[in-house]
């Protein structure tokens, strides 16, 4: 269905109905604390970042934080990168996940759906279990505090375990999923030289059975310093290789769980960026700064809590899957499902509506992408499944257009849908939405409370009604402490605070709206010139993605140095799509629906677009390559959802643009 941006999807609550939402009663709470008044959330939001440190420490008390030492301050120094936050404070990001799961020993908090293994529940006192024996396991590997865990595994309970068991005692915390290879693992997990590593020996992708048994004995190789702990998972009959040890080995003893209390900035985690434009960036989480942050992600801006049961469809790999792990901070039940979900059909089984019924789920946390795709195909999941407990659709990893937000509501139900833009850097949002603004098509309805994020334009000044960087002026508790093996920070400074000194500069292009809503328009280092108009690659893909005859497509421009250039667009056809019409159709609705400088010099056809698992075009490491850099240099082809296509993308580019070579820029 045909919808406009910016229209009306659902209206905001009024004052009156704030107190059916944990963010609406933790804003009341701050009104009674604070003598404050807010008219709406924007005002709310503007309190929490004018206000900072109130903000922060009555959160810290609205969690009921387990300290076993008080902070000296909430926020000692304000600069960036170099934020303290809470100095002096000790904690423990696992102690009040536990506390929670304590709670309702009996509540199934794991609802697990695996194409490779089947369905398993477990229990809160399931998994604290097995976090016991994955803790006294790795003690009697002689693992310690600061020591290396690195995953291998799969999106199921017993990861689950292990980050819990390892974040309990003072360890730090990294993975990678199973279906990446060795050299994207060993590009990661590589620079931490773990202690254990942590793997399984093959999983099934719908119909295909992967073996990762050459991949692992790779890995290992060039790990000599790493116990290898195997998981049977495509084989339960999988045996250890020489030199390794059987997970059911290293969780053989019970036991309690001992948490180690550690500073407010210790490592919890480390998130790798995804290598599409060099090296991954190994960062470095802390456990108060994904506790704090998460807990408010999760309570106040999805309102999740112990009567829900949260679907987020994530791999490892994604930043996506450590912050789901938080649903449990709030006493909140998790999905977890490791496989296609276009398997057999995107309508089957295995589809996220078939899923998210058949467990009851209350919150879906999807890929825009995905949601695209069963718009295009006319699925109406809301006929077809029971979404009666689906209360919250939560998309990230591209914009959502106006009309697949429509599709939302006309063939799903009368959800919450909160389109979200983040980060693996800060593991949060910049800008999403929440249970107290309303929903516009094509839209993000807010920031986050506490994210001082803002549009500026080259001079630093704030921009409304046109693309600026995305932009935080002040700090979060979530940013990252550092990059694992940069010491001088000197690749984090020039990651975030290059171009705006003391300013994170994300590298996003945004739009805000006169309504105080955001538009995410592509990547700044993406972004089209012409003739000095930016042009920005989200109105491409909001035109093309509902366009017949196109399944996918990708915009590159290449500068000549004269304000011009060459704008290239690359077209996916669909199964039976006539080339020369689907290029003259395109061209006209280019012309029609945006602009004449909108209408592309080259239309190359590709057997693909190149996108990794979150459904992100690879614009920038593409354009690289084509202009004559090294693949390897710019690009991970682990991180490619189909890595062989890559090579012949580009021979296509080069040779629409008669280029051997490079290309002008």
């Amino acid at each position: 269905m045909a919808v406009a941006p910016g229209t009306l999807l659902r209206p905001a609550p009024g004052r009156a109905e704030w107190g059916q939402s944990e963010l609406g009663r933790f804003l009341l709470e701050a009104e009674r604390r604070t003598g404050a008044r807010f008219a709406d959330y924007e005002d709310a939001w503007r309190w929490s970042v004018e206000d900072l440190e109130t903000f922060w420490s009555l959160l810290w008390d609205h969690v009921g934080i387990i300290a076993h030492s008080p902070p000296a301050a909430v926020l000692e120094r304000e600069t960036m990168p170099g934020a303290r936050w809470f100095p002096g404070a000790t904690l423990n990001y696992a102690e009040h996940v536990l506390r929670a799961l304590r709670e309702r020993p009996e509540a199934v908090v794991v609802v697990a759906r695996s194409q490779t293994t089947g369905s398993r529940e477990w229990t809160a006192a399931r998994l604290l279990a097995e976090v016991g024996r994955v803790q006294q396991g790795l003690t009697r590997l002689g693992v310690g505090a600061g020591d290396r865990i690195a995953a291998y595994l799969p999106n199921v309970p017993e990861t689950l375990a292990v980050y819990l068991a390892a974040a309990a005692m003072g360890a730090v915390f990294c993975a990678v999923p199973p279906e990446m290879g060795p050299r994207g693992v060993l590009d990661r997990i590589g620079q931490l030289e773990p202690a254990v590593l942590l793997a399984v020996d093959g999983y099934r992708w719908g119909a295909k059975e992967v073996r990762r048994g050459e991949e692992l004995e790779r890995i290992r190789a060039a790990l000599p310093g790493a116990t290898t702990v195997l998981l049977p998972y495509l084989d339960p009959a999988a045996a250890p290789p020489p030199g390794a040890l059987a997970y059911a080995d290293l969780t053989a003893v019970d036991g309690e769980i001992t948490v180690r209390p550690v500073p407010f900035d210790e490592p919890l985690t480390v998130l790798f960026s995804s290598g599409t434009t060099g090296r991954p960036k190994a960062i470095v989480h802390s456990h108060g700064g994904l506790l704090l942050e998460h807990y408010k992600a999760i309570a106040l801006q999805f309102d999740l809590g112990p009567a829900d049961r949260a679907f987020w469809f994530t791999t490892t790999g994604w930043m996506v899957w450590t912050l789901s792990v938080s649903s449990l901070l709030t006493g909140c039940g998790l999905v977890l499902v490791d496989g296609d979900p276009s398997w057999p059909a995107l309508d089957g089984q295995w589809s996220q509506w078939a899923v998210a019924a058949e467990t009851g789920a209350t919150f879906l946390a999807t890929g825009s992408a995905y949601l695209a795709a069963c718009a295009h195909a006319g699925l109406r999941p809301g006929a077809t499944w029971d979404l009666g407990r689906l209360r919250e659709i939560n998309c990230s990893g591209s914009p959502l257009a106006a009309d697949v937000a429509g599709w939302v509501y006309d063939a799903v139900g009368d959800v919450l849908l909160g389109p979200t833009s983040g980060g693996t850097d800060v593991c949060t949002a910049f800008v999403g939405g929440n249970a107290l603004t309303a929903v516009h098509a094509g839209e993000m309805s807010c920031r986050p409370l506490g994210v001082a994020a803002d549009a500026w334009d080259a001079q630093g000044r704030p921009v409304r009604g046109e693309p600026g960087e995305l932009v935080v002026t002040r700090p979060m508790p979530s940013m990252p402490v550092f990059f694992w093996g940069d010491d001088d920070l000197a690749r984090y400074r020039a990651s975030y605070f290059d171009v705006y000194p003391g300013v994170w500069c994300h590298g996003d292009w945004l739009v805000r709206t006169e309504r105080n809503t955001w538009v995410i328009t592509g990547r700044s280092d993406a972004t089209l010139n012409r003739g000095g108009v930016r042009l920005g690659t989200a109105e491409f893909y909001a035109l093309l993605d509902g366009l017949s005859g196109v399944a996918d497509s990708m915009v590159l421009h290449f500068e000549d140095g004269t304000g011009m250039g060459a704008l290239v667009l690359l077209l996916q056809p669909a199964a039976g799509a006539d080339p020369a019409d689907l290029e003259r159709r395109v061209r006209a609705a280019i012309r029609r629906e945006l602009s004449p400088r909108h209408v592309p010099d080259v239309v190359v056809l590709v057997p693909s677009v190149p996108r990794n698992p979150a459904g992100k075009r690879l614009e920038v490491p593409l354009k690289r390559i084509v202009q004559g850099a090294a693949v390897e240099d710019v690009l991970d082809l682990g991180v490619v959802v189909r890595p062989g296509d890559v090579a012949a993308v580009v021979d296509a580019v080069r040779d629409a643009l008669r280029i051997s070579a490079a290309v002008p820029g």
